[in-house]
């Protein structure tokens, strides 16, 4: 049994010894022998001739709907996902106070006419009396000034009378607009108060997408200019134009806001997020550097590419990427432009390791 066991332990080291030799002699063969490799030169940032920037999606119109009183909500005709069309009663608020208000109304307005006509019938009946010369130019003037007011305060009756009204339509809101009810802030029974959000209307139809830029990014994006957009879900490309530019950046960050309108937008929801590729004159030094995905090696959480040194070597740099669009990565740190970057290798390549071009 022992000299079985010598037997198996010189075996297994003689073989272990032959691997290693192997080895050895296949490194030193692969480093002898430079492995060939397809190469591409970084351009500048100077020369990129696009940005690559990310969004999200949002309705043309969205507005949140409130309402003027203070009440309690006694109906609620709408949820979230409904349709609606322009001038639909979405939700009714309790006006029990403005109904007794109109009723204080309606009697001021009855005591002011009644007080008018009687201020009438003065004026006429001094009138008669000062044209017979029965009555002074000073008592005639009194009941003038008297009628007059008379008739000031059936008009300022009659206008609370539509205040009340105005405030009366209030307490029934209704949409703006057809579209979509995306939120509901309340239900039936809940205060409603001057200005607090009962529902979300979002418009149906066109979406625009959203971005922001920084300050050395704004000045190369126009109106009009052509936009290619990826939905981040599920790949799907579309295109677009820009529509608004923000030029103040006070509030948000240092971040200026641009809206993108879409021009195809089947199966898109507000919401969604997207990588915007915009366009845009070579040499102005708006973009970041781009390298072929094909091009990207991963260990990892790691990602990064291999490029040629001056004495042909290959080496590895690690990269932190942005945001792929297409076949093209956006690279924010790692690189620096006129590297020759590897694309392709005729072989296992490593750091370090001897290329030919």
């Amino acid at each position: 049994m022992k000299i079985a066991n010598s037997v198996y332990l010189v075996t297994a080291a003689g073989w272990l010894m032959s691997c290693d030799q192997t080895d050895t002699m296949v490194r030193q063969t692969s480093q002898q022998t430079p492995i060939p490799v397809t190469t591409v030169q970084i351009g500048s940032a100077g020369s990129a001739s696009f940005l690559l920037i990310s969004g999200q999606l949002t309705a043309t119109r969205s507005i949140p709907l409130s309402t003027r009183l203070m009440g309690y909500i006694t109906r609620l005709n709408v949820g979230i996902g409904d349709n609606v069309r322009a001038g639909q009663i979405l939700f009714t608020v309790s006006a029990s106070d403005i109904q007794a208000k109109g009723g204080q109304v309606a009697a001021a307005i009855a005591q002011a006419e009644a007080a008018a006509a009687v201020a009438e019938k003065d004026y006429e009946r001094y009138k008669i009396l000062h044209q017979q010369h029965s009555a002074t130019d000073k008592e005639l003037e009194n009941v003038t000034l008297q009628y007059q007011v008379a008739r000031a305060q059936v008009q300022s009756a009659r206008q609370m009378q539509q205040e009340v009204g105005a405030s009366m339509r209030y307490a029934q809101v209704a949409a703006p607009f057809s579209g979509t009810i995306t939120q509901k802030w309340m239900d039936a029974g809940s205060l409603a108060s001057p200005g607090a959000p009962v529902l979300t209307l979002e418009s149906d139809g066109n979406l625009q997408a959203t971005a922001t830029l920084t300050e050395d990014r704004i000045h190369h994006v126009r109106k009009g200019m052509p936009v290619h957009l990826k939905a981040d879900a599920d790949g799907r490309e579309f295109s677009g134009e820009v529509a608004e530019i923000s030029r103040s950046s006070v509030g948000s960050g240092g971040q200026y806001l641009i809206k993108i309108n879409l021009r195809r937008q089947q199966g898109l929801l507000p919401g969604m997020y997207v990588h915007i590729r915009i366009a845009t004159k070579a040499g102005t030094g708006s973009g970041n550097l781009r390298v072929p995905v094909e091009s990207l090696i991963r260990h990892g959480d790691l990602t990064g590419v291999y490029v040629v040194s001056a004495d042909r070597k290959a080496l590895i740099r690690w990269l932190r990427i942005g945001i792929i669009v297409g076949k093209e990565a956006e690279v924010l740190s790692g690189i620096v432009p006129g590297e020759m970057l590897v694309l392709h290798a005729g072989g296992r390549l490593w750091n370090g390791a001897d290329v030919k071009l």
